[in-house]
């Protein structure tokens, strides 16, 4: 399998995708700050993936996947944050968030 057929690589970038339109709509109702937080963080975890998948050792790759985890995990409280406070967060895109993080924690205790 290569780097570009790894389901964590793909399903990291499709949700990135996801959040920067999402952010896009926020902007439209002038959640700025909110969406700047969630847009940094829901895409960073496909870049830690990414970056992790071409460590140079076993312990930078664990560092980068770690990392990726602690940014999925960001993002979860951001979707939280704005469901809690009434916006309408896509269910879809909180069940993502949580596949990715159940990925990411297999992968760790798997290394």
């Amino acid at each position: 399998m290569s780097l570009e057929d790894s389901p964590i690589r793909r399903k990291s970038f499709e949700f990135a995708c996801e959040i920067v339109k999402f952010c896009d709509q926020l902007k439209v109702t002038k959640d700025y700050e909110l969406a700047s937080q969630l847009l940094r963080s829901g895409t960073s975890i496909g870049a830690n993936t990414r970056e992790a998948q071409r460590g140079v050792s076993k312990k930078d790759f664990k560092h980068k996947f770690g990392i990726a985890l602690k940014e999925a995990d960001e993002t979860k409280y951001w979707l939280e944050i704005l469901q809690a406070t009434g916006r309408q967060i896509p269910e879809e895109m909180m069940n993502k968030c949580e596949e990715l993080i159940r990925i990411l924690v297999a992968i760790l205790k798997n290394s």
